[in-house]
């Protein structure tokens, strides 16, 4: 089935409540797995990793919105990206405040401690930072405000996502299985942006056939 190239702004609304839907599903699934002792033997791991894989997911999809859209010419796919991007900074909100809560017990020393001390947690913290500004400035307003520094300022979400993808892959250390398939779709996502690189859309191709 062939998607439509504009959408209207009943169907953009619609759009956005499925967008939530989807993105709330993980959290849901956290909260029902709690309700009925599913979250394993250590529930504190599974809560963290759950959060922070779903971060890195979030982020993943948000740098691919651009090049689906030039490869569909689906331009009203841009209209998600804020959203998704917002949920990303959601869930790195929530795999922080499991980390200090429920793995520090709001202990500033024993946090500062494991940000000198543990790389990962370093790379980690250092991303989570730089996504403050980022969600900070995502509305209409800040966009205006900033204006070309707006842009500028969020091509940071490319190394907050490099952040991401070695916080992970550091933290499991041996079975590199996941952040290995992480890391080859943020490169091939990159590469996608890099000035030589041409996308051939489905029109195009028919047009040069």
């Amino acid at each position: 089935m062939r998607l439509p190239a504009s959408l209207s702004r009943r169907q953009i609304l619609w759009g956005k409540t499925a967008v939530w839907l989807l993105c709330l599903a993980p959290l849901a699934r956290l909260i029902f797995l709690g309700l009925t002792d599913g979250l394993g033997a250590n529930p504190i791991e599974f809560i963290t990793r759950s959060t922070g894989t779903w971060t890195l997911v979030g982020l993943l999809v948000t740098l691919s919105v651009t090049p689906l859209r030039k490869l569909t010419e689906l331009n009203w796919l841009i209209r998600f990206r804020r959203l998704f991007g917002l949920f990303a900074f959601f869930y790195a909100c929530l795999h922080f405040t499991t980390y200090i809560w429920l793995d520090q017990f709001f202990d500033p020393a024993g946090i500062a401690k494991d940000i000198i001390k543990r790389p990962f947690i370093t790379v980690g913290f250092s991303a989570f930072v730089l996504l403050m500004p980022l969600a900070a400035s995502s509305s209409q307003h800040m966009m205006r405000k900033l204006g070309r520094n707006w842009q500028r300022l969020h091509r940071l979400v490319y190394f907050i996502a490099g952040l991401g993808v070695v916080h992970y892959w550091w933290l499991v250390k041996k079975d590199i299985t996941q952040p290995l398939v992480y890391a080859c779709v943020l490169a091939i996502l990159l590469a996608m942006r890099l000035p030589g690189f041409k996308i051939s859309t489905p029109n195009k191709r028919e047009a040069a056939s």
